[in-house]
């Protein structure tokens, strides 16, 4: 693992935290994006050459929904810059750790991301993620 990626943030309601969280950094988001396959909406703020990534679900199925329902709005995972996702993901599960999909799945902010369960990780959701190439 590369660096801290980002940290994600589950919210409840984009628009505010965006407004919340320009106001505590004293600057704007630089760009919203939606996941569709994951139901949820994103939007970046960059701190210095780590990111803070606000997630807001789209349906009330969605893993983030889950989360707010389950624990309230809060830290959700903390990402982490792979240079080569798949043989990351080989390396983590041979050393015991559960992943949550079997192959990358297409992320936010043009990455390729897999999770880590946070039951084999101290109870902290972990996302690797890997640069796309377009």
């Amino acid at each position: 693992m590369e660096k801290i990626e980002h940290i994600g943030i589950a919210v409840s309601d984009l628009e505010a935290s965006n407004k919340l969280f320009a106001a505590l950094f004293g600057q704007a988001h630089y760009k919203m994006e939606e996941v569709a396959a994951e139901g949820v909406s994103t939007s970046f703020f960059k701190m210095g050459e780590s990111k803070i990534e606000l997630l807001e679900a789209t349906n009330p199925d969605s893993p983030i929904a889950k989360f707010i329902a389950k624990k309230g709005e809060g830290i959700h995972h903390i990402a982490y810059l792979v240079k080569d996702i798949k043989a990351e993901m080989r390396r983590l599960a041979n050393e015991g750790f559960t992943l949550l999909s079997e192959e990358p799945k297409l992320g936010a902010d043009n990455k390729l991301v897999c999770f880590l369960h946070p039951k084999t990780t101290n109870g902290v959701l972990i996302e690797l993620c890997q640069e796309r190439e377009i």
